[in-house]
């Protein structure tokens, strides 16, 4: 008596659920992301064989452009709602009498790139909505023996984040003179330890040694 031979049917996998959700995912990426802003000052760092990360938060970052410009960023710490940014510009109001906004306190938290402007014109910078007047503000901060803003915005920075390290990203033709005031300013303020931003050094490959 012959087998019965059932009918082999080839599976069908439906692929709408997946693609479906990673629309869903791709949408929510694309409104909650923010794309980061330039920073004021083209850098060329220079290179190093050093694959430490730089950390996401407790960090203030001193960025010193060609020109001998030295701007600062730092980060809100590990939770967003510490609002440490706000704190350490209210901080300097105080110092330099300037009273600024609810509004200008927020603008300058969620700011995403590094700050070069002298404190009195700090309000100006807030208020204009224009990136190419903003620039015109980037001037760098002053580090005067008359007026050293940079040693009142890490002392400030210090204060009101204890857990704050520093890190300096120079430019690979900065001048030695730019890269020693901070580095005093630094020390004058009691930071001793710091971490240079560099570029991972690409790794040179011999092939003749290889093949030896």
């Amino acid at each position: 008596m012959p087998k019965i031979k059932l009918p082999t049917k080839s599976p069908h996998i439906d692929m709408t659920p997946m693609v479906d959700t990673f629309a869903v995912i791709l949408i929510f990426l694309l409104l909650t992301s923010q794309m980061r802003s330039p920073e004021p000052a083209d850098v060329d760092t220079p290179f190093s064989i050093s694959e430490k990360p730089t950390p996401d938060f407790n960090m203030m970052t001193f960025l010193l452009a060609p020109d001998g410009k030295v701007f600062m960023n730092f980060d809100n710490g590990p939770d967003t709602l510490l609002k440490f940014r706000p704190k350490v510009l209210n901080e300097m109001g105080i110092r330099y009498g300037i009273e600024f906004t609810e509004k200008q306190l927020r603008e300058f938290e969620k700011f995403p790139s590094s700050v070069g402007v002298p404190i009195l014109q700090m309000k100006e910078f807030l208020d204009s909505e224009d990136a190419a007047i903003r620039k015109t503000f980037q001037t760098g901060i002053p580090m005067d023996s008359t007026d050293n803003q940079l040693s009142f915005w890490i002392l400030y920075a210090r204060q009101v984040n204890p857990n704050i390290q520093a890190c300096i990203k120079g430019d690979s033709k900065t001048a030695f003179e730019t890269v020693e005031k901070v580095l005093d300013v630094l020390q004058e303020k009691n930071v001793k330890r710091f971490n240079l931003i560099t570029n991972l050094e690409a790794a040179k490959i011999n092939l003749e040694e290889i093949q030896q």
